[in-house]
């Protein structure tokens, strides 16, 4: 991260960032799984809305990487080549 800057840094949180989001949409999909069998419907529903949340968090970082900040890291470290 140090060696790094601007957006390709950018880039690198936002891509951790959804490696997290994916970790907890598999765990929380598994838990909501796990309640639906035990027949813990109330529980189930909570974790489902969770699920639900780290959804639309992964969705939107996936929008503000493939709207800007992916194609100007991109043209960043063109630029810092050919310098």
């Amino acid at each position: 991260m140090e060696e790094t800057e601007g957006m390709v840094r950018d880039a690198g949180i936002i891509g951790s960032a959804q490696k997290v989001e994916h970790y907890e949409i598999a765990s929380y999909g598994s838990l909501c799984a796990f309640a639906n069998t035990l027949g813990l419907n109330d529980a189930a529903e909570i974790l489902k809305k969770i699920l639900d949340e780290e959804k639309e968090a992964d969705e939107k970082l996936s929008q503000i990487a493939e709207s800007t900040v992916n194609m100007e890291a991109l043209m960043s470290g063109e630029e810092t080549e050919e310098t």
